[in-house]
């Protein structure tokens, strides 16, 4: 005999309203998108961001940013309850944030790095996740800015993963371990 699921209707989601979004104690998270080219990884890092309460994301370079139809498509929305800023230099917006207290942290694969599941974390820091562009990942110059870098472990034959999984996969650890 199966189990009686029955999906939760919308309604009864607790969804909270953009002012009160707004309103939440984020945690002390900001990411960069490093040069992103598609516009639904940057809808769905904004979509992300929104469900793990990131502070704010810095989009740098050629990122496209809102409004856009394309964005739109996947952020749901998500534009409105996260702040965001456009930085042309990922350099500078980097920099700025390390002046700033962030730790900087480039989700790459580097070596040294760190591996996702032996990742600890201060609980008086403030942390900023890089993400790079899609082909060429973050750029050698933010590498070389960065606190450290930090791996997603990974087994099949690709060993890379689409910008939009890897912030999903990365901003669930965080927020697991701030929470």
């Amino acid at each position: 005999m199966g189990h009686h699921f029955k999906k939760t209707a919308n309604k009864d989601l607790g969804r909270k309203s953009v002012e009160e979004i707004q309103a939440t104690k984020k945690l002390p998270l900001v990411i960069v998108l490093d040069n992103i080219r598609s516009m639904h990884n940057v809808g769905s890092a904004f979509r992300t961001s929104d469900a793990f309460l990131v502070r704010k994301i810095y989009l740098t370079g050629i990122t496209a940013t809102p409004p856009h139809r394309d964005i739109n498509k996947t952020a749901l929305g998500a534009t409105e309850s996260v702040a965001w800023e456009y930085v042309e230099s990922t350099r500078v917006a980097v920099k700025r944030l390390k002046e700033d207290g962030y730790t900087i942290v480039s989700v790459e694969q580097a070596e040294p790095h760190i591996s996702l599941e032996k990742l600890t974390l201060g609980k008086n820091k403030k942390y900023c996740l890089v993400f790079g562009n899609e082909v060429s990942g973050v750029s050698d110059e933010v590498v070389g800015l960065s606190d450290f870098c930090l791996e997603i472990p990974q087994s099949g034959t690709k060993h890379s993963l689409n910008i939009s999984v890897s912030v999903g996969i990365v901003l669930w650890h965080f927020y697991n371990i701030f929470r």
